[in-house]
């Protein structure tokens, strides 16, 4: 069997998975992220997950790779030497970096400039109007940086915001203002909070919620996705229609190859 892999490469983490040929959206054969310092550790994860022991030969197993990056040119040179690895035995030709074009897999991509949108967004916009066809749509995927982006029912990504993410908020609060603690993302206090810590907290959270809801009433959508890593700690906060999907960046990818 050839899988598909996918591989998300963010600001923070790097995140891949492995899709059996027709598997439903989002069905992993297999998954793994690894924080950049650690990044070390993917090819050893990805060979674990093919049940390939070190020192192989070429495997044949994986049939299509599709790389999304946002993460500059020096991750890129490392996962193209990855993925060049001979105990993989992936064909050069086989391996594509997804970037962002006037159109792909039902998306009709607006911006003033196309290859100017940033490709994770445009793989979200993907698989929020796979997730949800025929439907205005908002996705937001809170990371580092939280993208809010809008999609038509006929698949016009339309444009968006972005705004730092939860944890760069607080951050740059604990950062820039005297006797400010730093502090990790939790769930948000009960009405105002009396404590400082609760305070930035709970001013971060309604920022990145009234962000999403902003978007959500401009867009007039009838339906919001929400991913990435802050996500559980924001989706609560969401005073509009809403679900939580895992990664939403992959599972665009793999819509994409699907529709190649």
């Amino acid at each position: 069997m050839n899988y598909d892999l996918l591989i998300d490469a963010g600001n923070t983490r790097i995140k891949w998975a492995l899709a059996a040929p027709g598997a439903a959206l989002g069905a992993w054969h297999a998954q793994g992220a690894h924080m950049h310092a650690d990044a070390a550790d993917f090819p050893a994860g990805l060979m674990s997950a093919l049940a390939l022991p070190p020192g192989t030969g070429p495997a044949g197993r994986i049939g299509r790779v599709l790389v999304a990056n946002v993460a500059g040119q020096a991750v890129r040179d490392m996962l193209a030497g990855w993925l060049a690895a001979p105990a993989l035995g992936i064909a050069p030709a086989a391996v594509e970096w997804f970037a962002s074009v006037p159109q792909r897999a039902g998306v009709r991509n607006g911006y003033r400039n196309p290859a100017q949108l940033g490709c994770d967004r445009f793989a979200a916009a993907i698989g929020a109007h796979a997730l949800a066809p025929g439907k205005a749509i908002v996705v937001a995927n809170c990371g580092t940086a939280t993208t809010i982006d809008a999609i038509t029912a006929d698949g016009t990504f339309l444009g968006g915001m972005i705004l730092p993410g939860l944890g760069l908020m607080a951050t740059s609060l604990a950062k820039n203002t005297a006797q400010l603690p730093q502090i990790k993302p939790g769930k948000l206090p009960e009405g105002f909070a009396d404590n400082t810590d609760d305070a930035i907290l709970t001013g971060c959270l309604a920022a990145q919620a009234g962000a999403i809801e902003r978007a959500f009433e401009l867009h007039q959508a009838v339906e919001c996705i929400i991913s990435g890593g802050a996500a559980p700690y924001i989706a609560p906060a969401v005073p509009v229609p809403h679900r939580h999907v895992e990664n939403i960046v992959m599972i665009g990818l793999h819509a994409a190859l699907r529709a190649a």
